[in-house]
């Protein structure tokens, strides 16, 4: 993914709403099951990190790319965004 790829994605997260939260149990195979629908049906996801997890966010999304095969746009704070393209119909088209 090259920089413009990672700067229009990030404009495009600007308006998302989180939809995914790791909580204190961490990175689960059901938050991992949650990403990966998510990704499919958006592409795009904005998800947080709250304080109770026991990780940073750049962990949590290390891990999550690895296992959702995604990429990372941005992580700020405890808010993080990652990007996957989808098998049909992509919005993005950036690989």
């Amino acid at each position: 993914m090259t920089g413009k790829d990672r700067a229009l994605l990030r404009r495009a997260a600007n308006t998302l709403e989180p939809i995914l939260h790791i909580g204190k149990e961490g990175v689960t195979d059901a938050v991992v099951q949650q990403a990966w629908e998510a990704l499919e049906a958006r592409e795009l996801i904005k998800g947080t990190v709250l304080p109770a997890a026991g990780m940073t966010p750049k962990e949590v999304v290390a891990i999550l790319c690895e296992r959702t095969h995604a990429e990372p746009v941005q992580c700020i704070g405890r808010r993080f965004t990652i990007y996957r393209m989808a098998d049909t119909n992509s919005r993005y088209g950036i690989k």
